[in-house]
């Protein structure tokens, strides 16, 4: 990963972990709360190499980065946005350690759709992943009404045509199983779609006479949900999934 310019001034890398601002973390130097290299700090804008020298506030050693990679199985009923005067946010489900780097969600997923959410703060990453050059697939399932089959498969692999006239990209359909469900048959399919239009999935389905009543992104690119994250829980990405993402190409 990046690690930017070498030196820093140690107020700014505090102010970036969400120590306060610049005169908070001024005051704490006064208190003598800031350690750096083993020796109490006197002046809150000394240069430091946050990501060798060792700093340390109120006895803690701080780990510094520049950038934070959340994966979140993201559920129903929790807007894909920074901020909403009415419903809750996927940022309302990190805490506040995560949420002073000021990460977005990259991408969006409807209020009542799951999956599979990248939340990060490099905006690098997040351009590449979404630029319609680029055509990062990404992977649904679903239940829709009705049985879906070898002329829906066949339509979607064409590009079917949206209700504003758009043409869709070519696209993959597997049907995984058919069910019987209190509003009759239905078919659980896997979609993989090369572009994000609005509502793309459901308006996919509406133009071929079906109805999604439930879906789930499980991948974008290389990266996949973690099958062990509960909806609304996290985790960082390791080391190794952030690089798939940076190397990514389709």
């Amino acid at each position: 990963m990046s690690k930017g310019k070498k030196t820093q001034r140690l107020d700014k890398v505090l102010g970036h972990l969400g120590y306060g601002s610049r005169s908070d973390i001024k005051k704490m130097v006064k208190q003598g709360r800031v350690i750096l290299n083993g020796l109490v700090l006197k002046d809150s804008g000394m240069q430091c190499n946050p990501y060798e020298d060792d700093i340390a506030v109120d006895g803690e050693r701080i780990t510094y980065r520049e950038f934070i990679y959340l994966m979140l199985n993201k559920p129903q009923g929790v807007i894909s946005a920074t901020e909403d005067h009415r419903d809750r946010t996927v940022l309302d489900l990190i805490p506040a350690e995560f949420r002073v780097f000021s990460p977005f969600p990259v991408g969006r997923l409807d209020k009542d759709t799951e999956g599979l959410l990248l939340l990060t703060n490099d905006g690098q990453l997040a351009h590449e992943l979404l630029s319609p050059r680029k055509r990062v697939p990404k992977t649904y399932e679903a239940h829709v009404l009705g049985e879906v089959g070898e002329r829906e498969i066949a339509l979607f692999r064409q590009g079917v045509t949206l209700d504003d006239g758009y043409v869709t990209l070519p696209a993959e359909l597997e049907v995984l199983e058919h069910m019987n469900g209190e509003a009759g048959v239905q078919s659980r399919i896997r979609l993989t779609i090369s572009e994000g239009k609005f509502h793309q999935v459901k308006r996919m389905f509406m133009a071929v006479g079906s109805r999604v009543i439930y879906l789930k992104r499980i991948s974008m690119g290389p990266l996949v949900l973690d099958d062990s994250l509960a909806l609304g829980s996290f985790r960082e990405l390791e080391c190794a999934e952030v690089e798939l993402l940076k190397t990514y190409k389709k």
